[in-house]
């Protein structure tokens, strides 16, 4: 696991321990169905949930974060946490396909998956490579270019090696 990851969970299992829960002072919670509208008419969400679609988004809790970054699964419940800055300042598409990506995660969940297994290096994570060649699905169904989702792809936290590693790893050749 990457130093970065290491340590960022560290910390965040750190502030679970605390009485107060630092990361939830100044957020709100919100339910996904009432926040998001209409998702569960969406064909790439019906893709994830199928049948249970509507019953998963109208019981899936969103916590509006003040914290950095852009969105995740808490792995100890399944619900989402979003930055609030991104959901305001960042691109609409790559948000959307974001959302796609943790949703995706969310059925991960429920089917009792590990989504932040340690064995693994994120790139190589078999739940992160699930999700992101759905995502990738949805990105070319929308008619993103290859030289687009590699943009959508690439991230921060990762080395120009292992962005090369996942990007074959879900058959983006344009990067």
């Amino acid at each position: 696991m990457p130093a970065v990851e290491y340590v960022t969970f560290r910390i965040l299992r750190l502030f679970r321990r605390l009485p107060v829960n630092v990361l939830s002072i100044g957020s709100s919670t919100v339910i996904f169905a009432e926040y998001f509208k209409d998702f569960e008419k969406l064909g790439s969400v019906k893709g994830i949930f199928g049948e249970k679609t509507g019953e998963v988004l109208h019981h899936l809790k969103v916590v509006l974060s003040w914290v950095g970054g852009y969105m995740y699964v808490d792995g100890s419940d399944g619900h989402l946490v979003i930055s609030k800055n991104y959901l305001s300042n960042g691109n609409k598409t790559d948000i959307y396909l974001d959302l796609i990506h943790e949703l995706y995660h969310v059925k991960q969940f429920l089917e009792g998956k590990e989504l932040f297994d340690p064995r693994y290096e994120y790139v190589e994570r078999p739940t992160e490579i699930e999700a992101y060649r759905y995502t990738v699905q949805e990105a070319r169904r929308l008619g993103l270019s290859e030289e687009r989702i590699c943009l959508y792809l690439k991230t921060e936290w990762i080395s120009e090696y292992d962005f090369k590693k996942l990007a074959k790893s879900v058959n983006v050749s344009y990067c």
